[in-house]
């Protein structure tokens, strides 16, 4: 029997798609005093998803350029990442693949030890709608596993790959524990994960392409994908939605990749947007894991 199209589909059927995976309750308090740690009027969370050379690797792209080209994130970004936060006084959090980890052992342990969050971010940076639930489950195990056998800290986090949650995806993150992920898109501020109507108690720290270096920065060197925005152009982009949410009282939330922002040109956004947010004293920079911490008596 031939597959039906979309359009084809019963009520009943899309409805289920829809419904699968959805936003429960804003876990943003009314209390304008109580809503961010400290009383801050708006919460910064950083991140960086430290995938290095796995994206290659995934798609079997093992050209010694390729591989170069994630190293870059490892051998220079990331020390030029670290030390910009330092300076900052900014905790972030890193998302890392286990490859990236076993790669280089000391790396995991040196977000930890600089006071940065360490999270889970897939086994090769694999795409999860392309696993079976058994596979997703025991790379996301493993994952798990290795980050905590480095560190001696077990990650509360995750974040999906390329952001790709599969049908799979909420019920592995819920047998394995995770306290909150950041992967989906339903708010700009943090939410309650719903299965199927029912309540999960994860939180989500939602992200948005707005708020990701790679869309404005990325390049392929065979396809038609190029760099179209000097980067201090993006500085102002990633300054306004600072200040809307700042404006709101609400949370603003960044992804960055070090072989990505880390370099010369680029690390200058960051360098910029940080100096402009710590113009302000009511604002709080926290990781996910601390966020999701303090959001969590809502549940």
């Amino acid at each position: 029997m031939e597959s039906q199209q979309p359009w084809q589909w019963t009520e009943a059927e899309w409805r289920s798609h829809v419904e699968h995976v959805r936003a429960g309750a804003s876990l943003v308090s009314d209390d304008p005093a109580a809503r961010w740690p400290g009383g801050a009027r708006v919460a910064v969370a950083l991140s960086f998803d430290s995938d290095h050379e796995t994206p290659s690797l995934r798609d079997g792209e093992t050209s010694p350029g390729r591989m170069a080209q994630g190293e870059y994130g490892a051998r220079v970004a990331v020390p030029r990442i670290l030390e910009l936060l330092r300076r900052h006084e900014a905790p972030a959090s890193f998302y890392m693949p286990a490859v990236c980890a076993l790669l280089r052992p000391d790396e995991a342990p040196g977000y930890v030890a600089a006071g940065h969050e360490l999270a889970v971010h897939g086994w090769i940076h694999e795409r999860n709608t392309a696993l079976t639930y058994e596979d997703e489950l025991d790379l996301v195990g493993r994952s798990l596993d290795v980050l905590e056998s480095q560190t001696g800290v077990r990650p509360t986090g995750i974040r999906t790959p390329s952001w790709d949650f599969s049908a799979s995806t909420l019920r592995v993150i819920r047998e394995l524990g995770f306290a909150y992920d950041s992967s989906l898109m339903a708010d700009s501020e943090p939410y309650e994960l719903l299965e199927r109507g029912e309540r999960t108690g994860v939180v989500e720290i939602p992200v948005e392409w707005i708020r990701d270096d790679a869309p404005y920065l990325m390049m392929d060197r065979f396809g038609g994908l190029r760099p179209h925005m000097p980067p201090r152009q993006l500085t102002q982009i990633w300054i306004d939605e600072f200040d809307a949410a700042r404006a709101e009282g609400g949370l603003f939330q960044l992804t960055m990749h070090p072989h990505i922002i880390g370099h010369r040109s680029r690390i200058r956004i960051l360098d910029d947007l940080l100096a402009h947010i710590r113009s302000f004293d009511d604002v709080w920079i926290g990781t996910h894991a601390d966020l999701a911490s303090h959001v969590r008596t809502l549940l």
